[in-house]
C-alpha cells in the first residue's frame, strides 16, 4: 500500500518539480554507481575477489532516479590469493569452477571501469561515487583491485560512498538488505541473495526508492552557488545596521 501511495503521489506531483537538476547538479559533480562484490575473505589486499557487479542510474526530467545498465562478472582468483573456507561455504560456490565463466580481474573489471568513465563524462561528472550496502567494504576491494592491476584511472572516489545500509536505517528503520527492501515495497528473493549481480540490482532499487522518496517529500536543494550567495548577503546585511530589520534597530 505504501509503495502504491508513493508512486501515485510521485506521478501527481511530478509536474510541480523543477526540471533543472541533472545527476551532475544533484550530486555536486559525483556520478553514483551501485557496486557489490563477493569475496573469499575480508582482507582486500590478500583475499580473492570472486564476483563483482556494477549498475548505473539515470535521472528523468522530473529529477527521479531509475536503474539503468548492469554489468557483472565471475572472477578467477588472482595468483596466490587467500581463500577462506568459511566464506566459500557461506556463498556456496566453487571459486575455481570454470563452468561459472570465470574471467581474470583485468579482463572482467577494466571494461566496467571504462564504461563507467564514459557515462560519467557524458553526464558532466568528474568522479564516480560508490553506492553500496556497507559500501566501504566494496570500495576497499575495488581500490585494491585497481592497485593490483596498476590501473591509475579507477573512476571511484578514494573514500566517499553512499551507504544504503545507513540510509535504509534512517528512512525505513532496517539495515539488513532483504528487510530494507521489503520495508520499501521491493520484492526480495532470499534464494538469490549474496550473488553480486542480484544484490547490486536490489541495492540499486533500494537507493532509488530512498532518493525518490526524499525528493518527493523534501524537494530539491538550492544550487550550491545560489546558497552561498544568499548566505553571504545575509552576513553582509547583519554587518550593516542600515539594512537590518526595523525590529533589530536601536534608537
Amino acid at each position: 500500500m505504501r509503495k502504491n501511495l508513493e508512486v501515485t503521489m510521485c506521478q501527481e506531483n511530478s509536474s510541480q518539480l523543477p526540471k533543472r537538476f541533472s545527476i551532475k547538479d544533484r550530486f555536486r559533480g559525483f556520478y553514483p554507481v551501485v557496486v557489490d562484490v563477493e569475496t573469499a575473505g575480508f582482507n582486500p589486499e590478500t583475499d580473492a575477489l570472486l564476483e563483482v557487479a556494477m549498475m548505473t542510474m539515470t535521472m528523468d526530467d522530473n529529477g527521479y532516479l531509475q536503474p539503468d545498465e548492469i554489468m557483472s562478472a565471475n572472477i578467477r582468483p588472482f595468483p596466490n590469493s587467500n581463500i577462506e573456507p568459511s566464506n566459500i561455504a557461506f556463498l556456496g560456490i566453487d571459486p575455481f569452477d570454470e563452468s561459472r565463466n570465470l574471467q581474470d580481474e583485468r579482463v572482467a573489471v577494466l571494461p566496467m571501469f571504462k564504461a563507467i568513465s564514459k557515462k560519467m563524462k557524458k553526464e558532466g561528472c568528474t568522479r564516480a561515487i560508490l553506492v553500496g550496502h556497507n559500501g566501504f567494504f566494496d570500495l576497499s576491494f575495488i581500490h585494491a583491485l585497481a592497485k593490483r592491476l596498476n590501473y591509475k584511472r579507477c573512476p571511484f572516489h578514494q573514500f566517499t560512498v553512499f551507504d544504503t545500509a545507513s540510509l535504509a536505517g534512517l528512512v525505513y528503520g532496517q539495515t539488513v538488505l532483504a528487510r530494507a527492501c521489503t520495508a520499501a515495497g521491493i520484492e526480495f528473493e532470499d534464494d538469490k541473495a549474496h550473488g553480486a549481480k542480484y544484490d547490486t540490482l536490489m541495492e540499486c532499487k533500494l537507493f532509488c526508492s530512498i532518493f525518490n522518496r526524499y525528493t518527493l517529500f523534501a524537494g530539491f536543494p538550492d544550487p550550491i552557488e545560489q546558497t552561498l550567495l544568499d548566505f553571504r548577503a545575509h552576513l553582509k546585511d547583519k554587518e550593516d545596521p542600515e539594512k537590518a530589520p526595523d525590529s533589530c534597530k536601536t534608537e
